[in-house]
Formats: C-alpha cells, sequence, structure tokens
C-alpha cells in the first residue's frame, strides 16, 4: 500500500509518515520500482500503535522505546505521565480561575485586566504577608472586587490571613454572598467552614438564611459555627447543634452563652432545658459532659434550673457534685428564689 493510501486510510498525514520514517520509528517494508514508499499490513498495525501511544502523551522518543524495548516496563512511564498530566491540569486551573477572575469583574479595557491578573496573582502567592498586602492596601487604593476576595476567603488556609479576608468581604455587604453560597455546598468541609465563617461576618436576613440551611452540615466543624452564628441572630434551629456542642466540649462556653441569649424566649427556654435535662440522663453522660451542662444551665434566665441543678449537689462524682452546689445557690441568688 503506497504512502497516500496509508494516509487516508490511518488518518496520519503524508508529512508525519515522512517522519515516522526518518526516525525510524515506522520504515515502511518495502519500495515499489519507481522508489515509492510500501507499507504491509505490519508496518500499518505498528503505525496505529504510535498512534494509540502518542494519545497518552508519550513523545515520539518514549513511543520508539516503548515498541523497541522487549524489556519495557510501563509502570514507571506511566506514573511519570500521570504527574505531567497532574500537573498539566493543575496549571489549567489555574489559568481557568483567573480568566473567570477577570470576566466576574467585567473590567472596562487592558488596564483593568492586567489590574485583576495582578491581584489573582497576590491573592494566590505563597507569601502571607503579600496577600495581606493585597486585601488592606490594595493598588491605586481600589477595592478588592468582590468576586476575588470570596474566591480567596474559600481558599485561604492561614488564620490570621483568612480573618482579615473575611473583614474585608463584611464591608463589601452582601455582594459578598453570592460568591459564598457556592462554597456552602462544597464537597470539602473545610471550604464549607471558611465559607460558614465568613457569612457570619455579613449582616442581613439573606445571610442569616445561609447560615440556618449550614445547621443541616453533617460535619460538625461546619454546623458548630454556623450554629454558633445563627443562634446568635435568634434563629431558634440553632438549638439542638448547640446542645450538641456543650456535650461534646466544642466552644461549649460560647454555646451555652447563646443558648442563655436564645432562652429569653419562653418557649426557646422550656425546649432548652429540656434537652439539656435529657443530655445530663444519657447513660454516657460522663462527669465532664455534666459539668459542662451545668455551666449551660446556668447562662438560662428564671429558676426553672434550680429543679435540676439542686439534685446534682448528690451526684457521685464529688466535684459535678459541688459545682452543682456552687452554681444552684449561684443561681438561687440571681433570682431570688
Amino acid at each position: 500500500m503506497l504512502i497516500g493510501e496509508v494516509a487516508r486510510r490511518s488518518g496520519v498525514s503524508t508529512r508525519m509518515l515522512r517522519h515516522y520514517d526518518a526516525l525510524g520509528l515506522v520504515r515502511p517494508t518495502g519500495r515499489t520500482v519507481g522508489g515509492y514508499r510500501e507499507y504491509t499490513d505490519a508496518d500499518i498495525r505498528r503505525i496505529f500503535h504510535v498512534e494509540s501511544l502518542r494519545t497518552l502523551g508519550l513523545s515520539l522518543r518514549e513511543v520508539g522505546m516503548a515498541l523497541e524495548d522487549p524489556g519495557f516496563a510501563p509502570q514507571t512511564l506511566v506514573g511519570d505521565l500521570i504527574r505531567r498530566t497532574e500537573e498539566r491540569l493543575a496549571r489549567e486551573r489555574e489559568l481557568l480561575e483567573r480568566l473567570r477572575a477577570v470576566e466576574g469583574a467585567e473590567p472596562a479595557g487592558w488596564r483593568d485586566v492586567l489590574r485583576i491578573v495582578e491581584l489573582v496573582r497576590n491573592l494566590g502567592s505563597g507569601d502571607p504577608p503579600r496577600r495581606l498586602q493585597t486585601v488592606l492596601n490594595p493598588a491605586a487604593n481600589e477595592p478588592v472586587p468582590t468576586d476575588l476576595l470570596t474566591a480567596a476567603v474559600l481558599a485561604e488556609s492561614e488564620p490570621n490571613m483568612a480573618g482579615a479576608l473575611r473583614w474585608a468581604l463584611a464591608r463589601a455587604g452582601t455582594d459578598g454572598l453570592a460568591g459564598l453560597a457556592p462554597g456552602l455546598r462544597s464537597a470539602d468541609a473545610e471550604v464549607r467552614r471558611r465559607a460558614v465563617l465568613a457569612v457570619a461576618e455579613i449582616p442581613g436576613d439573606a445571610a442569616t438564611a445561609l447560615l440556618t440551611a449550614a445547621l443541616d452540615d453533617p460535619d460538625p466543624a461546619v454546623r458548630g459555627p454556623a450554629a454558633l452564628a445563627a443562634g446568635g441572630r435568634g434563629v431558634t434551629a440553632a438549638e439542638p447543634a448547640l446542645v450538641d456542642m456543650v456535650v461534646a466540649g466544642t466552644n461549649d462556653v460560647d454555646a451555652g452563652e447563646v443558648l442563655g441569649a436564645l432562652s429569653g424566649d419562653p418557649a426557646a427556654a422550656e425546649r432548652i432545658l429540656s434537652a439539656l435535662a435529657a443530655a445530663l440522663r444519657a447513660p454516657d453522660a460522663t462527669a465532664g459532659v455534666r459539668l459542662r451542662l451545668i455551666q449551660a444551665l446556668v447562662e438560662l434566665p428564671g429558676t426553672r434550673a434550680l429543679e435540676i441543678l439542686r439534685p446534682l449537689r448528690a451526684d457521685a462524682d464529688s466535684s459535678v457534685a459541688l459545682v452543682a452546689t456552687a452554681f444552684a445557690d449561684l443561681v438561687a441568688v440571681r433570682e431570688g428564689g
């Protein structure tokens, strides 16, 4: 089969077939009387082998090694291809994010485009002070676009820098909520936690609604901050998560204070009191758990907590009995009961 027919059937250009011949990668078995290349069925199969290996990202040199070395072990080469592909995809993702950032900022001209690219580069810097400077003192004293801030908030892991980003985003008001909402749906719990912390610093009903939705998050590291923020805004749906935080000892003092504030409503106070009492009666409630629950009970207004505290003065654990006695007396004095 002559080179033109081979090119037509294989989809490989005649120029590339001649290149393969020059490299010794696929040499036609014969020549016609006129000196034209003539390919056999075996040659054509080798062409398809070459093309298949090239689709994996192998260079022509690597393809030649794979086809010529009888003892060739593909594991190392395939592993290297995977690494190179992952690096390329990471670069492509970074480029995509930059393009989206530029598009979202709606630049008016190339000067705006260059400024946004510079902001993206600085916010993605590995140097925290540089990132902080970008947020607190942006070039030309122009604020960082909200889209860039929300992306940076969701990606930032350094605590101080994260706090600065949340502060800057909160200054934009509710404009940042649109960018934070997808973070609350992320498959990564840490990203969801960062989103909750940022939403918590933004006032308004829209932010409260997002925090309330986050109360159903399966991860306590996300649910807890949402409960503290939502409960602080008077959302009674946060009560179960706050009680769980007291039991678990996760920000239990803050959770107890929020429960106390929510208890200003009589109906909420009754629910919270019942939940705390049930947790105290739980068979697996250790002394540490009971101590935390007692402290939370003290935050509740009125004298109803005394009905639970007074029996605990005879608790089998001396530390629990001592604390219950002291706090029962404190509540009695405070409430005049």
